[in-house]
């Protein structure tokens, strides 16, 4: 490493720690705010995104130019592009955070003790959340609005290819922030490009309460080996759907279809898919076909080659694999329990489906499946923070401490004990 490595660090670390020092005075304002001072915020910010339009659009036109400069591949650039539909979007889902719920100061258990004190919780923010993401620079506007929602102040670190385009956004939150006469660095966006900002941010726990980490397998590993900070995370979405003998199997062939094709790079798309032997030979090929026109390429086993002897051999490091890609693994199993046993073996903790008209059965899936989203008779993709109600989301954790599933405003807070007496003293 060169001095001027070192320096560079050094300057880099050195601004994030004031960023931090500012984050934390803030994080005591923002958790004090009244609802309608965040929602006002929140409102304040749509308006200036909608007003400023063209000046989001100039800054990721020059990002987009840079990302096809630099060889960023379509489906990249296809994240990275802010357009109309997308910044409409964005304001939506300001608007939609201001409806939501405040979960802040909510008391839930209050009862009273033979001693006559009343004893309950008090759900409170978790203070300063860092939040590390990459390409969309939607994410932005997105963790920013639930952080502030949820009486958190953040700071932002976005993806080097969308720099210009988060200092655009970080702009109208500003503007926002100070309409509604709330602190400028409750919402903080890092524009430096130095990789440096991830790791002085991430060892910070002085200042950061916690870190959220949304992007690739690499930076998640990379968070979640040098932190010293709490993170809520999630690895993998390698997600299954079983189609169990006692299927509909009309509602099978649509959930599976579903599953894999309404989206491929997303983290709740099924990548395996298991089918219980006594129905393989009904529905393997109709869903053959169907991946086929889609243009999906299918990996089985030795079984389902025999159904489907078009389909390409299963290696034993497709089951554990996220593809994220039209790319989907088929094993046929004897039936629930070896379907049970593979999930256990590859799964990821992320979301796994059944599909039966067994009720039973069903509930027994949703016994022994252990992942943070387990369904029956519909599609991995439902696990999502807008289609369970939460408004938007600040990422999907598989872990099982805190936070698990798809997190938003509430896993965004934590719970405090509360006591409430007339002078009570302990005899």
């Amino acid at each position: 490493m060169t001095a001027t490595e070192t320096a560079d660090q050094q300057s880099t670390r050195t601004q994030l720690e004031q960023m931090g020092r500012a984050a934390r005075a803030a994080a005591r304002q923002i958790a004090a705010a009244d609802t309608s001072v965040k929602n006002r915020a929140l409102k304040a910010i749509a308006g200036e995104l909608k007003s400023q339009r063209a000046l989001l659009m100039a800054a990721n036109a020059l990002d987009m130019q840079a990302g096809r400069e630099h060889g960023l591949d379509a489906a990249l650039l296809d994240r990275l592009e802010l357009n109309d539909a997308r910044i409409e979007d964005m304001i939506e889902g300001l608007v939609q955070v201001a409806d939501l719920p405040d979960p802040v100061g909510e008391i839930k258990d209050l009862r009273y003790r033979p001693s006559g004190i009343q004893v309950g919780k008090m759900r409170v923010p978790l203070g300063v959340v860092g939040i590390i993401y990459e390409s969309r620079p939607n994410v932005t506007i997105d963790a920013a609005s639930l952080c502030l929602k949820s009486g958190n102040a953040t700071i932002l670190r976005g993806g080097s290819e969308a720099l210009r385009s988060n200092k655009a956004i970080a702009v109208c939150i500003a503007a926002g922030l100070r309409a509604a006469g709330l602190p400028e660095t409750a919402v903080q966006v890092v524009d430096t490009r130095d990789r440096a900002a991830v790791g002085a941010l991430i060892t910070m726990p002085e200042y950061v309460d916690v870190i959220v980490p949304r992007g690739g397998t690499g930076l998640i590993e990379r968070v979640s080996r040098e932190a010293r900070v709490p993170v809520i995370k999630h690895l993998h979405g390698v997600c299954h759907v079983y189609i169990d003998d006692r299927a509909d199997l009309q509602k099978a062939f649509d959930i599976a279809l579903n599953a894999k094709t309404h989206r491929y790079g997303v983290c709740n798309a099924m990548e395996t898919l298991l089918v219980a032997e006594a129905v393989a030979v009904d529905i393997l090929p109709r869903l053959a076909r169907a991946y086929e026109e889609k243009g999906v390429e299918l990996r089985g086993c030795a079984r389902t080659q025999e159904i489907l002897p078009s389909c390409n051999a299963a290696r034993e490091e497709d089951w554990s694999e996220e593809y994220l890609a039209p790319i989907l693994a088929i094993r046929v199993v004897a039936g629930m329990d070896s379907a049970i046993e593979h999930i256990v073996r590859y799964g990821s903790g992320h979301t796994e489906a059944i599909v039966t008209r067994d009720y039973s059965r069903g509930r027994r899936f949703l016994s022994e499946v252990d992942a943070s989203s387990v369904m029956i008779n519909a599609s991995t993709r439902f696990a999502d923070g807008f289609e369970y109600g939460l408004g938007a989301e600040i990422g999907i954790s598989t872990d099982k401490i805190h936070a698990r599933g798809p997190v938003g405003l509430e896993g965004l807070t934590s719970q405090k004990w509360i006591v409430l007496g007339d002078g009570h003293i302990r005899q």
